[in-house]
């Protein structure tokens, strides 16, 4: 389950805003990844669909993890227990 936010955008996104932040053609396939992460009991959980290539994050990015929109754009988050906290999107490149 979702429990925190890490910005203002991702939790629009979430609540049902759209984002003039982030681009048009990602939303929907973000909300769908949300809806993922929010349902997910278990980090494994994330491992499917393969397409979410879940990746345990390093550098600056350590003890986070993140999942795929699409090559350029993620969904990075810090899994504890069974919740997904500071849950944001983020344009990983």
């Amino acid at each position: 389950m979702i429990k925190s936010f890490s910005n203002d955008e991702t939790e629009k996104l979430w609540s049902g805003t759209r984002s003039r932040r982030l681009p048009p053609e990602i939303q929907q396939r973000a909300l769908v990844k949300l809806q993922l992460i929010n349902a997910a009991v278990e980090l494994d959980f994330l491992k499917l669909p393969p397409g979410n290539r879940l990746e345990a994050l390093k550098g600056g990015r350590a003890g986070q993890h993140s999942i795929r929109i699409n090559d350029q754009w993620r969904i990075c988050f810090i899994w504890t227990g069974a919740n997904a906290e500071q849950v944001e999107i983020v344009d990983y490149h």
